[in-house]
């Protein structure tokens, strides 16, 4: 009997041990996401391209979108790629220096650091390149949805908020059609996508909502 009592006292306290370690391992997950998805590129590149502060331009987001109001489709593109590399960066090297269950740590750590990043003052990007680099190593079929989406409404309606919010929001629906554990999450990240696009569907129910390319000058 004594001998079973101090088993199961050695059995308690190693997994106090693993759930601390596990603890620790997904806050570090977190907290290292957060630092790369708060990365500014579409700030940074522009102004090593001597294109200015891209927040005094257009929006003053600091996503791929308003970055394309710079006039350099090549900026743009390489804000885009690099919005999403990071998300991707970011759980694929918390999955190796971690263990697989920080994945989603390290995805929200990202995506909220893109959204709020603490260096600008909490002003981030809109989220939806950032999302697509989070279903890539997540949920790839869903992130091969979402890019066919988020294109597809490009080139048809040419209005970036509403490519965006609906390839946005297909990530959780497809999440659901496969059954996916990453569900919960991803209706959360979509939610936060469509937070950050409200003065976006303000102007929608308006009208006045820029299209890709309008010689109108974009607002937001």
């Amino acid at each position: 009997m004594a001998r079973d009592s101090k088993t199961r006292k050695l059995r308690c306290r190693r997994g106090l041990l693993l759930t601390a370690a596990m603890t620790r391992e997904m806050l570090l997950a977190l907290a290292f996401g957060y630092l790369l998805g708060s990365i500014p590129f579409g700030l940074l590149l522009t102004r090593l391209a001597g294109k200015g502060d891209i927040r005094d331009i257009g929006s003053g987001n600091i996503g791929a979108t308003n970055v394309l109001r710079t006039g350099s489709k090549w900026l743009a593109g390489l804000t885009l790629v690099l919005d999403c590399l990071k998300a991707t960066a970011a759980i694929l090297i918390a999955e190796r220096l971690f263990s697989d269950e920080t994945a989603a740590f390290a995805a929200t750590g990202a995506l909220v650091g893109h959204l709020y990043p603490v260096w600008l003052k909490f002003r981030g990007g809109k989220g939806v390149a950032t999302l697509l680099g989070i279903l890539i190593p997540l949920l790839p079929i869903a992130a091969v949805i979402y890019a066919a989406i988020w294109i597809l409404l490009l080139l048809t309606l040419r209005i970036s908020s509403v490519a965006g919010m609906t390839a946005a929001v297909s990530a959780p629906i497809t999440a659901a059609i496969l059954h996916s554990s990453f569900f919960p999450m991803l209706l959360g990240f979509a939610l936060l996508v469509l937070w950050k696009h409200r003065e976006n569907i303000v102007r929608l129910t308006k009208g006045t909502e820029p299209r890709i390319g309008s010689k109108t000058s974009p607002i937001g």
